[in-house]
């Protein structure tokens, strides 16, 4: 042991070395991440030569003449290998040497390879488009990559790895010898491993994605990505975004286009951010690929439209989008949501509800008639509770129906009904259907207008368990709703069971949440207390490790406020009460407002008191 401890302390400040070299190149670049481009930029425009970059930096150093130069970049297009390799290969001047001059010319750092550890590359490129411009990743910083490239002024590798990769590049200089050997070496590893593995070792997705379009190609509800078409490269990123987000569990993708550059933004875990920013000019062909593949007009591009399209991943996991254009200043932005039914978790108990809410809302839905609601902004989980409450109702003899739009979860002995705007098939319309239909239970995925308000009510008052959402802030805010939509009171309080608001936080990652200090003051105002905070518990906020991919937070939970409509509650409803008595004698009824639910998931340690703070009102 005592003869290993110099190595391993060698080895250590090797690494702390590396880290501090990288850190100091991704500080440099992030003050002079423009300087390389306009560097080149002047360089072109000061000479009629039609040289330029790399080349033209040679010539003007005297240590090539302009034709050999020429004949030297010819020379390395017909062999398809790059520039600098080629001037290396005809002994012009060495590794070393060029890759100074490289640094010098477009004040671009010089970073040895030697002290590089291969294994710590990021998989942000494919690598064998590394390997076909000689350009690999070395470091990422959020959605900056640092990339190793003994050219820094190919412009078209650059482009290239930029567009694959979504991010933005910064790159250093390194001496070419030492790249193509570190390119080939990370080749004949994907390589090996590649031999490694036959068809019969694959993993059971991986040959699902193989099979997919072959088998689903007949549905015509079902859109292949990588039909033959004129856009291929579009084509080709649009379903590295869909890709991308579905692997990242993102609820939603925005396509985003300004006057001046174009975004796209995922939505994950309820919280927005940006994963690249492509080329402006690709906003027109990019949304009229959309439109294609979600059936819209891509003539129109005056008024808002709506779509739905599907991805088939593998051969048994369908995801549905739902898609939304809308025309903005700078052309059409368009939301994408994404209804993956195979990654909803059911089950009442891992919602979020606390035993007392869990109990009385299975109370309340397994009651022979009468209408359960939830509410809450769009987003918010109403669908799964909605279907967790119909996954504890659904048996051989009971018959259900849903009509929605669309219908976002798949649950087997469950009628389900997609409304149809344009052949009539509204919500109404199918209410009406289902009581000719011997139902049991009804679910609604949105009250939306009056008629249909009117034949849930009826539904619910004429031997029928109604289920159905509102958009409303919170439980009491829903009897005025519907006052305001034009249901007479005594409906209301004669049908309607129970009302359940909801939001969802962001969990706080088991793995790396830590302790916070917080004024006795701040956390009264927060809506805590005295007696909570006498209690012993511990506030914790969040950090960021590798597990929770340096967000601090690592999935959703809920937040409810569940409310009984209690005989109180209906005296007050039939005496047209204000939001502000029903929720009185709803918290004198022992009924937990949104915030107080949101303080004990703070106080389990579950979440943080920013997402709560950020969700809910006092």
């Amino acid at each position: 042991m005592q003869c290993r401890t110099p190595k391993r302390k060698e080895n250590k400040e090797n690494t702390v070395k590396q880290r501090l070299l990288l850190y100091k190149i991704f500080m440099t670049l992030y003050h002079q991440q423009s300087f390389l481009w306009t560097t080149f930029v002047m360089v072109e425009s000061v000479t009629a030569s039609s040289l330029g970059g790399l080349a033209l930096a040679l010539v003007r150093s005297n240590l090539i003449k302009e034709s050999d130069a020429a004949r030297l970049l010819a020379q390395s297009s017909t062999s398809k290998t790059s520039f600098a390799e080629t001037l290396v290969s005809a002994q012009i001047i060495s590794a070393s040497e060029l890759a100074k001059l490289a640094s010098d010319t477009f004040s671009v750092p010089l970073f040895d390879l030697d002290a590089y550890d291969e294994a710590q590359a990021p998989q942000a490129i494919d690598k064998s488009l590394a390997q076909q411009h000689a350009i690999i990743p070395l470091c990422q910083r959020g959605n900056r990559l640092i990339v190793a490239a003994a050219d820094p002024a190919d412009r078209r590798g650059l482009d290239a790895i930029r567009f694959q990769s979504g991010m933005t590049l910064d790159a250093v200089v390194v001496e070419v010898d030492k790249l193509v050997n570190l390119v080939d070496k990370l080749s004949e590893d994907a390589k090996s491993m590649l031999n490694r593995s036959d068809a019969g070792e694959m993993e059971g997705d991986d040959l699902d994605s193989a099979l997919a379009n072959e088998e689903l190609e007949e549905r015509s509800d079902i859109v292949s990505l990588d039909a033959d078409v004129e856009d291929a490269p579009i084509v080709r990123f649009l379903q590295k975004i869909l890709l991308d987000a579905i692997s990242e569990g993102a609820s939603d993708i925005h396509f985003e286009p300004y006057e001046k550059f174009y975004r796209i933004r995922f939505r994950v875990d309820g919280a927005l951010k940006e994963v690249t920013n492509p080329p402006l000019n690709i906003k027109e062909k990019l949304a009229s690929r959309i439109k294609v593949i979600s059936r819209l007009d891509i003539s129109e591009k005056r008024l808002p439209q709506d779509g739905r399209t599907k991805l088939a991943v593998t051969k048994t996991r369908i995801i549905d989008f739902r898609v939304s254009t809308l025309p903005t200043l700078y052309g059409e932005k368009i939301v994408m949501r994404i209804l993956d039914s195979s990654t909803t978790t059911m089950g009442i108990e891992i919602l979020g509800y606390t035993e007392e809410q869990k109990n009385t809302l299975t109370d309340a839905i397994r009651r022979p008639y009468g209408m359960v609601l939830t509410t809450g902004p769009t987003g918010s989980g109403k669908t799964v509770s909605l279907y967790s409450c119909l996954n504890l109702l659904n048996s051989p003899g009971t018959n259900i129906s849903t009509v929605e739009d669309p219908a976002e979860i798949n649950l087997p002995g469950i009628n389900q009904v997609n409304v149809d705007e344009k052949t009539g098939l509204t919500f109404a319309s199918a209410l009406r259907s289902f009581l000719r239909q011997d139902p049991d239970v009804i679910m609604v995925g949105e009250i939306r207008d009056l008629e249909t308000a009117e034949i849930a009510v009826r539904a619910a008052q004429t031997g029928h368990m109604v289920l159905s959402s509102l958009h409303t802030n919170d439980a009491p805010q829903t009897v005025v709703r519907l006052v305001d939509m034009g249901i007479p009171v005594f409906n209301i309080a004669s049908s309607i069971l129970l009302i359940s608001a909801q939001r969802l936080v962001r969990r706080l990652c088991p793995d790396c949440r830590e302790p916070v200090d917080m004024p006795h003051d701040a956390l009264l105002s927060a809506g805590f207390t005295e007696k909570d905070l006498a209690e012993k518990w511990t506030l914790y906020g969040p950090k960021g490790c590798m597990k929770c991919k340096g967000k601090g937070y690592k999935g959703r939970i809920g937040i409810y406020q569940v409310m009984p409509i209690s005989d109180n509650i209906r005296h007050l409803i039939l005496n047209h009460a204000t939001v502000m008595d029903i929720a009185k004698q709803a918290s004198a009824d022992g009924v937990k407002t949104l915030r107080e639910s949101g303080i004990l998931k703070i106080k389990q340690g579950v979440t943080s008191l920013e997402e709560v703070l950020s969700s809910t009102n006092i």
